[in-house]
């Protein structure tokens, strides 16, 4: 389970927790948050130079796909173009080598598919921890009494109990120094 389903699930259960225990207080004032987590990480400073250096290291990446891809598309062209002038042993070794790069180059995209997976995990870990905190604090410290995420189970909400635009300054002031 992902750093943010088990924050969501988190949230979820404090909810249902407040919602039970607000009916003991009669006069108790319920004060709902909305906040988007995906548009706090994009817009806030941190998730923008995460979003570049994941960027960066996916061009690398790219540039080192291009040549490889190239050279198979060689490889094939020349195939079909000279197999019919080539022995039958040529033709042969020839696909066999073509099958080998394909495969080997399917691998390799494999393996960066999981290095980007993991470069993404680790650039949003340290984001999601102060955001976490910073929810935490800003609820307390303005009397809410839950801040929900909106794309994870909210079907409907008033935009003015939006706070995302002020979490992310929050969360920027609180990874300033990091």
């Amino acid at each position: 389970m992902s750093r943010q389903q088990l924050w969501l699930s988190w949230l979820v259960g404090m909810v249902l927790v407040l919602a039970l225990t607000a009916g003991t207080a009669v006069a108790a004032e319920v004060k709902i948050g909305i906040m988007n987590v995906q548009r706090i990480i994009v817009q806030c400073d941190a998730g923008k130079a995460a979003k570049e250096r994941f960027d960066s290291k996916m061009k690398e990446m790219q540039g080192t796909f291009k040549q490889e891809e190239e050279a198979l598309k060689t490889l094939q062209v020349e195939i079909q173009k000279k197999s019919s002038a080539w022995s039958e042993e040529t033709k042969a070794d020839k696909v066999r080598e073509f099958q080998k790069s394909g495969r080997e180059l399917q691998a390799k995209t494999e393996d960066a598919r999981f290095e980007m997976k993991q470069l993404q995990d680790k650039e949003l870990e340290p984001i999601l921890k102060a955001l976490e905190g910073v929810v935490e604090q800003f609820g307390r410290e303005n009397g809410y009494t839950a801040i929900l995420d909106a794309k994870n189970g909210v079907v409907f909400f008033d935009p003015a109990i939006d706070i995302s635009d002020l979490l992310i300054k929050k969360l920027n002031e609180a990874m300033a120094g990091k």
